[in-house]
């Protein structure tokens, strides 16, 4: 070998060595680090991570380790752990590593979930909003959590439905009464009835999530200081994002000071999202047989209401509609919502709803429903059975709603047996649900019940056939429509007008400006 070779080896050598002993060096300053900045790893509590043996008591001991040192990160590296109920404290950071995935144990395997406790208000929600520790991760009455990483947690053994008080995980995160939390990065796949179930939270932070998920994605229930972004939801049996106030406390809460923005919903099919495939072939699989759901909605439980709430920069696809409702007493109002696009809209494209279901102590009084303002939504092939409706109650109306730069293209009614309503009943009690309300008389617009309404710069057209009118509008006080487009049927008149007082039409294709004082029943 030359002198200049084995000079070369020598360099090489020396170098590899250095590496290797700066890895090693690394990798015991890591482990010595992380225990004493309070990083505890559960594999050190004697947890597997092979998928097969149950970890949950190795889980919750290296909880319980942290919070004797006095708060610090559980740490999940690389592997399967399968678990059934994971017993979240205060001042302790869940950090999911990439390549972990917790796993939700099924019941069925002879071991068991922490059982719903009792709930003297169960009465009021559906049963899935009464219980909080029949899940996979919970925490009651805790402060400064977070659950953070880029790994997957797995709620394969959860159940999807919750109707049976048996010791059934039916929930991946369920958190009450906690303060300043933040769940960030990970990935939720299956998560039973609830992905997330938060009631009473505070000052809250998701961001960066991604869902695919056979129920609701995430449901913010009375909480307050709430940010939610960057996060993408394929949930096609239920909502995607979902705000409520129900009455599971005791108490009536409101949801408030809310900003979802950045996000993504979707209804494919389960599992398609996360693969990448975003299939669409079991859409009738969903529990009310009426469409892929996937949607950002306020309700139905709606007990405390929903306040001071913003949504910005959203993307809905091959999902139901926007939706706002307050049915059972609830005040929704402070609304402001912009920059939205929808694709493959199942279902209404924008649904407002005040109704008189009344799921609460009794003598609550109706709600009321107002100051929203909408801008900005781009809405293709949405379904025209039931139109964008905005409907109240009679002597209960929806107030102070503006609608702004909206461009809305509906698609063809697909059913020969569809029957389109000349009388819509106000279906007070129903579950507030667009197709619940039948096929409107209008194709474009239907507003009943409102005061103090506005339509600027809005245009909407059909694409196939329409035999009906784009607008119609019913018992109605102080509407202001401004540069409205609509295509119109021939031999069909644009605007209906039912019981109207104070309208303004200016700028509109077709018709003249108009003031009406008082319009009986009138057609323009």
């Amino acid at each position: 070998m030359t002198k200049e070779k084995c000079k070369y080896f020598f360099k090489l050598n020396k170098f590899l060595l250095v590496i290797f002993f700066s890895v090693i060096f690394f990798d015991a300053a890591f482990s010595q680090s992380s225990s004493q900045s309070g990083w505890i790893n559960i594999k050190n509590f004697g947890a597997t991570g092979d998928g097969k043996t149950l970890d949950t008591r190795s889980i919750n001991n290296a909880i319980d380790a942290a919070v004797k040192a006095g708060g610090g990160t559980v740490l999940f590296p690389a592997g399967t752990y399968l678990s059934y109920s994971i017993h979240l404290k205060s001042n302790i950071c869940l950090y999911l590593d990439q390549g972990c995935i917790l796993l939700a144990a099924d019941s069925a395997a002879g071991g068991k979930y922490d059982a719903p406790e009792p709930n003297a208000f169960d009465k009021y929600q559906d049963f899935g909003h009464s219980h909080w520790r029949n899940s996979l991760i919970w925490g009651e009455n805790l402060e400064n959590i977070s659950i953070i990483g880029a790994g997957i947690i797995n709620g394969k053994g959860l159940a999807r439905f919750a109707s049976e008080r048996r010791p059934v995980g039916n929930k991946t995160i369920s958190l009450k009464l906690c303060k300043n939390v933040i769940l960030k990065d990970f990935t939720i796949l299956n998560g039973g009835h609830f992905g997330i179930l938060a009631t009473g939270v505070d000052n809250f932070t998701i961001d960066n999530l991604k869902m695919d998920t056979n129920r609701d994605g995430m449901d913010i229930d009375c909480c307050y200081n709430v940010r939610i972004s960057n996060c993408t939801v394929n949930s096609p049996y239920d909502d995607a994002i979902c705000l409520k106030s129900s009455y599971a406390l005791g108490y009536a809460r409101a949801t408030q000071n809310v900003t979802i923005t950045n996000c993504q919903v979707s209804g494919y099919d389960l599992g398609t999202f996360y693969n990448g495939t975003y299939q669409r072939k079991e859409w009738n699989k969903v529990p009310d047989h009426e469409g892929p759901t996937g949607r950002i909605k306020f309700g139905t439980e709606s007990n405390g209401g929903f306040k001071n709430i913003t949504i910005s920069n959203c993307v809905f696809e091959f999902c139901r509609g926007l939706a706002l409702e307050t049915v059972d007493g609830a005040l929704l109002e402070d609304v402001t919502i912009s920059n939205i696009t929808m694709r493959e809209v199942t279902n209404s494209p924008i649904f407002l709803r005040l109704g008189g279901r009344m799921r609460g102590p009794e003598g609550t009084p109706i709600g009321a429903l107002r100051r929203v303002m909408i801008n900005n939504v781009i809405a293709y092939n949405a379904d025209a059975h039931f139109a964008t409706l905005i409907s109240g109650l009679p002597g209960h109306d929806i107030e102070d709603v503006k609608l702004s730069n909206i461009r809305i293209y509906y698609r063809q009614i697909d059913s020969p047996l569809a029957k389109i309503q000349t009388v819509v009943p106000e279906y007070e009690k129903d579950y507030p649900e667009p197709q619940k309300m039948g096929v409107m008389p209008a194709y474009g617009f239907f507003i009943r019940h409102a005061k103090n309404i506005e339509l600027n710069n809005v245009e909407i057209s059909y694409m196939g056939k329409e035999t009906r009118s784009p607008i119609l509008l019913e018992d109605v006080k102080g509407i202001d429509i401004f540069r409205v487009k609509a295509q119109t049927p021939q031999n069909v008149k644009t605007i209906i007008l039912k019981n109207v007082e104070d309208f303004h039409l200016t700028q509109t294709l077709g018709i003249k400006n108009k003031r009406i004082k008082k319009a009986g029943n009138k057609s323009l």
